[in-house]
């Protein structure tokens, strides 16, 4: 009788008294469901739709002739790899893991007719490094099966690969190559800290290699095979932070961007030789993003970041004139890639109002083909909502002005006041931009919600002096900055102020229970997914590899007097003052925020006698990738806005 039992599929329901509070605990797979009420099925059927959109992102192209690419889509339960072989063909499943997979890099050598791709287990990122036969369906992991991996980058003979690997002491990003004449990998660089391959020289005899400080430092090196010599890329006394870099074809030179001597990141060439450096994009004071050359090194394509929208950018190398592409569609822009002949680029293209499809532009006409036609669950986008660019007063001026904070609104399209949702990026150094969110249609179009996603201080795409608006002892400026947000909700007639919850994930978990604790009288409820209670236990506890590039940001726990005020600001220690009802979401396998950050949150404000809804997966991570996890997270969000915030 106790097998029979135990194969079933049942929920485990019991009860146990948590000081003042009690708390039903279920067990349903691998989701732990604490205070979570039962799902009405009417949430279920109407989300039914917009959770069955989905998306496609460009990988690879097919080898020379260009008669297919890889994509990533899914179709079951997580992302996975696909061959498309026309515009608009077929999309033909090729891996097949419960675990999603990414990262789909072909070979150059098509002799060998394989790609490499990673995959982790239960969202731990611990990321392997894997090789698949497109001859035999065949798959091989080429990594130890242990450490942290990434960065995988063939050279031009398709013979090796380069990756960094934190197996040699579990902290540090080591970078190695792989060889496949020989099966096996070796070190070639162990500086300590974080360390990427980024490109390969024309000849495979050199590496261009970046060591990352934090979001507003880092550095290039060209690394010699041979000798085993570093030499530093634009050497300077500056704290730079670089972006995006290449080798030139002709090996004279390197494309890169910067902010040396500005706000923002400039596109730049630097002369290896007289160790002089051009800037390229003098006229445009946004970032440079994503940069790829043809393979005759002729044309170079770019993107850049402009109030959080993509646009593309072609530029001739001779001379380094450019003009901007205005045929691909107001949006996101990633995956940026020439063809063998280089007469076209795959893009990925992302809007407010349609989901991620690759797109092929044709480098001459300009013109622009749709290869991949993603499904939005049979909704009409028509309906969707554009999200509407705003700007705020906060506390602070700038030049005798008050500072602005950018922020992207959902409103719906029936008469207000509508109840808010401020949902807030992590990071810190993240940006919100208007890519297609189907849980904010949803608010919007079946819940009369406007949805508001500021970008406070710290985000990126605004200069690197807004971008260190909120280090170290600045941290609770970007409370403040929500703080002037809801006063500016108060002012707006068709806004409800009455009806305001805060959402977010990581960091921007931490800043909803910040809010929480700041504008609890303001206030109905919050939602923290994946978010830092306690920066010191964080601190402590986020995987080593992660340690010094968050205290560059966050401050040095390490240091008496910071430690101090990380304790003082921490929500945990403020975890008495929020008395409305909170919701937290998290992944058992988080190498960023540990479980251990959402369990003592849990606790800590239960003990007010709080409402506290706790959802817990123990099969994903730092956010959640599987579908049916994912699907039960959102329909238990739902109900608990409905339940908190619109009731």
């Amino acid at each position: 009788m106790k097998n029979i039992i135990s194969s079933l599929l049942i929920v485990i329901v019991f009860y146990s008294i948590t000081l003042s509070q009690q708390v039903e605990r279920k067990e349903l797979g691998n989701l732990v469901i604490e205070n979570i009420p039962e799902i009405p099925q009417k949430i279920k059927d109407r989300m039914f739709q917009y959770q069955s959109t989905r998306g496609a992102s460009f990988q690879d192209w097919l080898y020379n002739d260009d008669k297919g690419i890889l994509i990533s889509t899914r179709f079951g339960e997580t992302a996975q790899i696909h061959m498309v072989e026309k515009a608009g063909g077929a999309r033909k499943q090729i891996t097949f893991f419960n675990e999603p997979v990414g990262g789909a890099t072909l070979c150059p050598d098509k002799s060998k007719n394989l790609f490499l791709f990673s995959k982790d287990i239960g969202g731990g990122e611990f990321y392997q490094i894997y090789s698949f036969d497109l001859n035999t369906g065949n798959y091989k992991i080429l990594t130890d099966g242990k450490s942290s991996n990434g960065g995988a980058n063939w050279n031009n003979k398709g013979d090796k690969f380069s990756y960094f690997s934190t197996k040699r002491n579990g902290k540090d990003w080591d970078i190695y190559i792989f060889d496949l004449n020989k099966g096996d990998s070796e070190m070639i660089l162990s500086e300590g800290g974080a360390w990427t391959a980024v490109d390969w020289s024309q000849d495979d005899s050199k590496l261009l290699v970046r060591k990352s400080i934090s979001a507003n430092e880092s550095y290039y090196y060209v690394f010699d095979l041979a000798s085993k010599q570093l030499t530093q890329i634009n050497p300077s006394d500056e704290k730079i932070s670089y972006g995006s870099a290449l080798f030139s074809k002709d090996g004279k030179g390197v494309f890169y961007s910067s902010d040396q001597n500005n706000e923002f990141k400039k596109l730049r060439y630097y002369d290896l030789s007289t160790g002089k450096e051009k800037i390229l994009t003098e006229k445009i004071d946004w970032d440079v993003e994503s940069i790829q050359l043809n393979k005759k090194g002729d044309k170079l394509a770019f993107t850049v970041n402009e109030n959080g929208l993509s646009k593309l950018y072609l530029m001739n190398t001779k001379d380094f004139n450019y003009t901007q592409v205005k045929s691909v569609p107001t949006g996101l822009i990633g995956g940026v890639s020439f063809n063998s002949k280089g007469d076209k680029i795959a893009l990925t293209i992302n809007t407010s109002i349609s989901p991620s499809d690759v797109f092929i532009l044709d480098v001459k006409t300009q013109s622009l083909e749709r290869w991949t036609y993603s499904e939005v669950g049979g909704l009409n986008s028509d309906n969707f909502i554009i999200p509407e660019l705003i700007f705020y007063e906060t506390f602070d001026q700038v030049d005798g002005k008050p500072r602005m904070i950018p922020a992207f609104i959902y409103k719906p399209k029936a008469k207000g006041p509508h109840p808010v949702v401020i949902d807030i990026h992590g990071g810190p150094e993240g940006q919100a931009r208007p890519s297609f969110n189907p849980i904010n249609q949803y608010y919007a179009l079946e819940m009369g919600i406007a949805v508001i996603e500021p970008n406070v201080r710290g985000s990126s795409g605004y200069g690197k002096t807004y971008l260190e608006l909120d280090n170290w002892y600045n941290r609770e400026n970007s409370v403040k900055d929500i703080g002037k947000l809801i006063e500016w909700i108060e002012k707006q007639p068709d806004l409800d102020a009455n009806r305001i919850a805060v959402t977010g994930g990581s960091y921007g978990g931490y800043m909803v229970l910040a809010s929480m604790i700041y504008f609890n009288d303001k206030l109905r409820c919050g939602v923290d997914i994946v978010g830092i209670s306690n920066f010191v236990t964080f601190l402590n506890n986020t995987q080593d590899y992660r340690k010094d590039l968050r205290r560059v940001e966050y401050g040095d726990e390490r240091i008496p007097e910071m430690r101090e005020f990380l304790m003082q600001i921490s929500p945990t220690t403020n975890a008495h003052k929020i008395t409305k009802p909170l919701f937290v979401v998290q992944g058992l396998n988080d190498p960023r925020v540990p479980f251990t950050e959402a369990e003592q949150i849990v606790e800590s404000v239960r003990k007010n006698g709080t409402d506290v809804w706790y959802l817990l997966a123990k099969d994903e991570g730092h956010g959640f990738r599987k579908k049916s996890n994912r699907d039960f997270y959102l329909w238990s969000e739902v109900l608990f806005l409905e339940t908190f915030l619109l009731n």
